[in-house]
Parts: structure tokens; sequence; C-alpha cells
């Protein structure tokens, strides 16, 4: 049984940043009941290709995108537009104790679905609101989107390589990283209400903005501004305060090299047959090093291109010199490091028979993450949910599906 299967949890949201949240919820115990419109569900159920391949190879209507948020949830499709619809969700809500919605600052309180509202019937609940710029502020009512915070929020301008340089310019993070780490922080946020709720026995609003987390996840690079009053720039794959902490070429490729005190630089330079460098007045010491940067890059870099990527790594590491290759996803999966960990795992599957999946990388040794149900199809939970949780009979839940409110 997971840490959270005391709990339920209502997710209107859609996309990424509030599904994240609430398959992590999920994951650890919840019973998560995802909320979508009938007919189109969540937006990202369409965002492909690629799709979900069935037993004979061809495409379903999962998106990829959408099964890798949306695990361990029900799926209940309401029309909240109209007015039963609304009496339904505010019924789950009363019988839940966390509600995620990403919806437009006010978007909700036309529908009687807002904080306050829920809050007057459930006073206990816990109710996180996602949004691009929060409930304050003059850019409240925007929408916010992820590559947009990532360059309004400050990531491109740190993310790229550096004027001067070949391909230079701003560069968004591959992955929507602003989403996932809203997801994370709004996790943490629920967890911290549910604790107060243990103790004052009433819930809260949470009030989670994409930007707010973008600018918190600046860290060092924040702090390397306000202590100096200058703005950090792009160093590629370089680090702003370590040297060499960066990409190296290598015989047959490229290799990362993360040296992180001068004792690891000592090691390095005996490796790379260079031991005079951790004597040299410019190396010895990173901070000479980050000073001295432009002189030492370019000598390491003339140094690895002799040896392969596993020459380096092999070596390196056995001098307890961190470093490492760079994957594609393919050879990512096929690490012996990621198979003995379980990183991906397979899931029974309604259309497709089964779905691989990325697994929990949380792994707690008394309640341990379940793999419970695939990512839903659209309604696939609707009458067995408002059978069980709000006692609703199987003619009123016709009824209901005839009038198109569920």
């Amino acid at each position: 049984m997971g840490a959270l299967s005391h709990l339920r949890v209502l997710d209107l949201s859609r996309v990424l940043a509030g599904p994240w949240s609430g398959q992590i919820l999920a994951d650890l115990g919840a019973d998560v009941i995802k909320v979508e419109r009938p007919g189109t569900g969540d937006d990202t159920r369409f965002w492909g290709p690629p799709f979900l391949k069935d037993a004979d190879g061809q495409s379903t209507s999962e998106a990829a995108y959408y099964l890798s948020a949306n695990r361990n949830k029900r799926s209940v499709t309401i029309d909240f537009t109209q007015p039963e619809g609304q009496r339904l969700v505010r019924e789950l809500a009363g019988e839940s104790d966390i509600v995620i919605e990403n919806f437009k600052v006010g978007g909700l309180a036309a529908y009687g679905l807002d904080y306050q509202s829920l809050k007057a019937i459930n006073p206990r609940l816990i109710y996180c609101s996602i949004t691009g710029f929060g409930q304050t502020g003059p850019y409240a009512k925007r929408a916010g989107y992820d590559f947009m915070i990532q360059g309004l929020g400050g990531l491109m301008s740190l993310t790229g390589r550096p004027d001067g340089e070949e391909g230079a310019g701003p560069v968004k993070v591959g992955v929507a990283l602003t989403d996932i780490l809203t997801g994370l922080y709004s996790t943490v946020a629920i967890l911290a209400a549910l604790a107060y709720r243990d103790q004052h026995g009433v819930g809260q609003h949470i009030d989670m903005a994409l930007l707010d987390v973008q600018v918190a996840c600046l860290a060092n690079q924040a702090m390397n501004y306000l202590a100096t009053g200058t703005a950090p720039r792009r160093l590629g794959n370089a680090h702003p305060n370590i040297v060499p902490y960066q990409d190296f070429p290598t015989a047959d490729g490229d290799f990362i090299l993360t040296v992180g005190n001068d004792g690891q630089f000592r090691k390095f330079a005996e490796v790379a047959g260079q031991p005079q460098w951790a004597d040299d007045p410019r190396f010895a010491t990173n901070k000479q090093r980050v000073a001295n940067r432009a002189e030492l890059i370019p000598l390491i870099r003339q140094a690895t291109v002799f040896k392969t990527t596993a020459e380096w790594v092999s070596q390196l590491e056995a001098a307890g010199v961190p470093c490492g290759p760079i994957n594609d996803l393919a050879q990512v999966f096929q690490d012996p490091q990621v198979l003995a960990r379980g990183l991906a795992v397979s899931m029974p599957h309604g259309l497709a028979g089964s779905v691989p999946l990325v697994a929990s990388p949380i792994r707690l040794s008394e309640t341990p993450v379940e793999y419970r149900h695939a990512p839903p199809l659209l309604g696939e939970h609707t009458e067995t949910v408002l059978a069980q949780v709000l006692g609703i009979s199987a003619d009123d839940i016709q009824r209901l599906r005839s009038a198109a409110v569920i």
C-alpha cells in the first residue's frame, strides 16, 4: 500500500506541470481522478506523432507525450460547462483531499470550481493552482508556456553556445524543464499543506507559477548575478564557477569531464600525461583555472583527442575523476546502470496490450511505488468513479451520458 493511499486527488489539470504533480502523487499511492473534457480530453493526448503502437505495429490514439505524465490515474470525462457537470465536480471535490488545476487566473470561478467555492464545501481541501505567472502581478492573466518562460525567466540567456562561436545564440532545454520543475515544487507544496492540515485540520490554497519556479531554479547563476550585478553569459557546456567542467572532444566523439576540486584536477593532469598542469600557477587552483579558462581549455582539447571516449572514461574512473559519455536515449536505456535500476517499466494497456514507461525515481523502503494503472484511456473510469465515489446509480449515469454531461 502506497504512502499516500489514504488520499484522493482531483486532477483538473492538462498538459504537463499539473499532470506531472498528479502522477507523482499517484505513484505514491493516492487515488488520482483525472477530470477531462468529453470527446477531446487532455490536449496532450493528440500531441503526436509519435503515438503508442499496438501489437500489430499500428498507431493507437494515445500520444507518447500524454503517456509520460498520467500513469496510475483514473480518467473521468465531465463537461463542467454544464450545471450538472459542475455539480459532479463539486461533489468529487467534497470527497477529495487535493485539487490540482492549471486554468487561467479566475477561469474556474465562473463554474463555481474556484478555491473559495470548493473550500465552502470542503474546508480540509488543499487546492493547488498552477499558472504561468501566479495569481497576482501585472502578468497574472497572461497564458504561460514552458518555452516562453524559459526565455522570459532567464534560462535561455544561460543556455547555448557563447557569442563568437559557431552556432552561437540562446537555446531552450530539450525537455519542458520549467513545467517539470513546477510539477515537482507543486508536489512539495501539496505535501507541506498536508502536514499542516494534519496538525490544524484545515486545507489551504497553493499559488504556483512557472515564472516563479524558473527564477528560483536559476540557483547559483542567479546568485552570481545578485552577488556581482553582472549578468552571466552563455558558456555552452562549460560551468561558470568550475574549470574544467564541460565537454571535450575525443578520438571518436566527445565526453564530459567534471573536475570538482584541485585534487581531481591533479589526477586528471596525470592521466592526460600533463602532470605539470597541476603545478602551473595559472591552473593550480580552481580560482586560477576559472580566471585562466581561455588558456587551459585549448590545452585540454589538444590532449583529449588522442584517446577514445571509452578510454578516457575507463582511465579517469580508475583514477577517481568524475567523467562520462554523452549518450543518446537508445544508449541511455541500454546502459547497465539504467537497466540495473529498472528505469524502464511495462504496464498492461487497453489498446496496445502493453505500454513502455519510464519508472518513478522515488524509492521508499516501506512504501515502494506501485504501478497500478497504465495512463488511462479517455473516460475509462467514468462510470466506476461516479458509482464508487459518489454513489450514482447506473440509470443516473446513463441519463448523464445521454445529456452529454459525461
